[in-house]
């Protein structure tokens, strides 16, 4: 199975935070899944870094390319079609990144491991 990781669900695995509850923890660690992570993630959590509202334990770079190589991760690149769904989702959620990732959900037809119940107003496979 394929899943995205929203920023929190991905943060909250590699630092192993109670956070990430027990059955979305199970599914990133199965070994058969395929890890997604969006671009959407990595801008989201450098602004919040560049803002003050996060840090991280080494420099952002260091962290991000250690966590991708060390948990297998793949990239889901931000494409036209996506940014397309964003023009046209109903507004259930209005943060931009998280508009995003649905998006890329839909299009994709995946998963996507988020705490974020209103991602459940949309046609997409929320697991937490």
């Amino acid at each position: 199975m394929k899943l995205l990781l929203d920023t929190h669900a991905f943060l909250w695995f590699v630092l192993n935070d109670s956070r990430l509850s027990k059955p979305a923890a199970e599914l990133i660690a199965e070994s058969e899944n395929e890890l997604l992570l969006s671009p959407a993630s990595y801008w989201e959590l450098a602004i919040k870094i560049s803002i003050g509202k996060y840090t991280l334990p080494e420099p952002f770079a260091v962290f991000m390319n250690d966590q991708i190589v060390e948990n297998d991760l793949a990239f889901l690149p931000i494409a036209i079609e996506h940014a397309n769904v964003v023009a046209t989702l109903p507004f259930h959620h209005r943060d931009p990144f998280d508009r995003l990732l649905i998006a890329q959900a839909m299009v994709e037809d995946i998963g996507i491991a988020s705490t974020a119940k209103a991602f459940d107003d949309y046609a997409i496979r929320r697991h937490w």
